[in-house]
């Protein structure tokens, strides 16, 4: 196995550790995050009824102003998720860092999302 494999067998495993003990509910949703090589993603969603109730990504038109693939991108993406999860009525989230440790990226978009008004 070569090093980049071992790393997503170390995050995916991280990744199941967490989504055993956190579950996104009507009244606190999950925000999960994941991170490619050149975007940033994040969703609001509600796990009892499977859905997503609000989205955003550095793959959207209106956030490809520059690089996509670092932290100022990630807290555009955060401040974004913030205004569509307010829309929707939501308040309070639960955070899943989907195995990333929180740090540079992942930790931007998170705190770009806590100054737009999400409580986590």
């Amino acid at each position: 196995m070569n090093r980049n494999a071992a790393k997503t067998a170390r995050r995916i495993k991280r990744r199941v550790h967490i989504r055993k003990t956190i579950s996104g509910t009507a009244e606190r949703p999950r925000l999960a995050v994941f991170k490619s090589l050149n975007h940033m993603y994040a969703q609001v969603i509600n796990d009892l009824e499977g859905r997503t109730l609000a989205a955003a990504s550095t793959a959207e038109k209106a956030m490809r102003t520059g690089k996509t693939g670092n932290a100022s991108a990630a807290a555009k993406v955060g401040e974004a998720l913030a205004e569509r999860a307010k829309k929707a009525g939501v308040a309070a989230v639960v955070f899943d860092r989907g195995g990333f440790k929180f740090h540079g990226r992942v930790k931007a978009l998170a705190e770009a999302a806590r100054k737009g008004g999400l409580k986590f």
